[in-house]
């Protein structure tokens, strides 16, 4: 097979194309701009570009296939050329789903916990050396990459993303899987700029729940009002099972679950985790994954990157670094580390840096959203408003939204760094929450500084 990727550089489009090079498909990519590690990743795998740029002479009637990436633009020079010529054009899940068509379908959605509940089944299944296929949104320990494609693995597992499939492709990615085992977390409102109202969001989860295989099974998060709803809707056409969090206690800092009369201590911690993990138990049930065998294997998973990530500590202080970007992330992350940790001071920083988070009209949706936190620190950069194209937004909008007694807003990187390397960190957590880098700010590196 010869399969072209248009925009190859991107987070899971080189990781789908190393996927099948490694399947043993003829793969061939281009780029306006790769970045790290994916340009490392490429190059090990001799898939880098060897120009940069788009060149419609790659595109001819030979290809099986064009892969499209979402950051490419409807009018891309390569695009048009495949159209011109007739040529298969796929986004990435539908190309995915046309992989896979013939496997038992695992697909993990919500609008939070989805990498780390993925990553929760991928660990048990290869703690339990079951073969399978799988896609995620982060890179995991233990797995060389994102997306792993075979020809023989009877099960693929895949995080459902709501957003956008292609420039040419509206199609929420989650909705092309057709799984056998669906798993919803939450819905908490997201990507304003592509679902504008409360409605449309949630709508998409009731097209992904219509999607589920007849007789299959639909894991949700019983707490959530949408999430029942949508599962009274199915009626018996699925089997619905709710879930909430596993039985635990915190003691002398290790979370404990009580599960059948015997007691499992496990290495990552807090309601929104357990929570995950009680899904993730399901999901291995339908799988033919017993509690027991379940609850052993989970025991090592120490969590996927950026996901209460434990990035330095002495002592006296704990650095974590989480992907929390939305209000109800928020929220249950700083939850979760003051329930960890309550006899230590809670020192939040986030950043703004979605399209959500960085309009407007959304940010009273952060209200309270860092109130467990005894400081709490907000950081957004004016010249990513300018560049989403955005109107303007200002320190007072910040705080107001946020309506927290002394919450200090910063714009400057130079600033965060100067105001955090100015803190006493003495019997303190220090909790980083953002889906991007605070404007290039090397957050590892900042964190063994305060440490050391």
């Amino acid at each position: 097979m010869r399969v072209h990727f248009i925009a190859v550089g991107g987070s899971a489009m080189h990781n789908l194309a190393i996927a099948l090079h490694l399947k043993g498909f003829q793969v061939t990519g281009s780029d306006d701009e790769i970045f790290e590690p994916s340009k490392s990743r490429l190059r090990k795998h001799e898939l880098l570009p060897e120009v940069r740029g788009w060149n419609p002479e790659r595109i001819t009637t030979d290809l099986d296939a064009v892969i499209l990436g979402m950051h490419a633009r409807n009018d891309n020079p390569e695009l048009l050329k495949a159209q011109e010529l007739g040529v298969t054009i796929y986004s990435y899940p539908e190309y995915l789903y046309e992989q896979t068509k013939n496997k038992k379908r695992v697909v993990i959605g919500g609008s939070h916990g989805k990498t780390t509940t993925t990553a929760m089944v991928m660990h048990v299944l290869q703690e339990l050396q079951l073969d399978f296929d799988y896609m995620v949104g982060a890179q995991l320990d233990g797995f060389e990459t994102m997306v792993k494609l075979t020809k023989d693995a009877p099960i693929a597992v895949f995080e459902g993303d709501e957003y956008l499939s292609s420039p040419i492709d509206l199609t929420p990615k989650f909705h092309w899987y057709k799984p056998h085992v669906a798993m919803l977390t939450g819905v908490a409102w997201d990507h304003m700029n592509v679902f504008p109202t409360w409605e449309n969001y949630i709508s998409q989860f009731d097209i992904f729940a219509d999607s589920i295989s007849e007789n299959g099974s639909l894991i949700y998060f019983d707490a959530d009002e949408v999430l029942n709803d949508i599962a009274v809707k199915q009626g018996k056409r699925i089997l619905a099972l709710p879930y909430n969090a596993l039985p635990y206690e915190n003691v002398n800092g290790q979370c404990i679950v009580s599960w059948d009369g015997k007691q499992y201590p496990m290495a990552v911690f807090g309601d929104h985790n357990l929570q995950n993990m009680n899904g993730a138990r399901l999901v291995c049930n339908q799988l033919g994954i017993s509690d027991d065998g379940f609850l052993k294997a989970i025991q090592t998973f120490k969590g996927a990157a950026k996901r209460l990530q434990l990035l330095e500590k002495n002592e006296h202080t704990s650095i974590f670094l989480d992907f929390a970007h939305s209000p109800s992330k928020l929220k249950a992350t700083t939850d979760a580390v003051k329930k960890q940790f309550p006899n230590h001071r809670l020192l939040a920083v986030m950043e703004l840096h979605t399209f959500s988070s960085l309009n407007k009209n959304f940010l009273p949706q952060y209200e309270k959203s860092m109130e467990k936190a005894d400081s709490a620190v907000v950081f957004f950069n004016p010249e990513v408003i300018k560049h989403k194209k955005l109107p303007e937004i200002s320190i007072s909008d910040v705080q107001n939204a946020f309506n927290q007694d002394g919450l200090k807003v910063v714009t400057e990187t130079q600033v965060l760094i100067d105001l955090l390397e100015a803190e006493d960190l003495t019997n303190t957590v220090l909790l980083v929450m953002t889906s991007g880098n605070f404007s290039g700010l090397d957050i590892k590196a900042l964190a063994n500084k305060l440490i050391h």
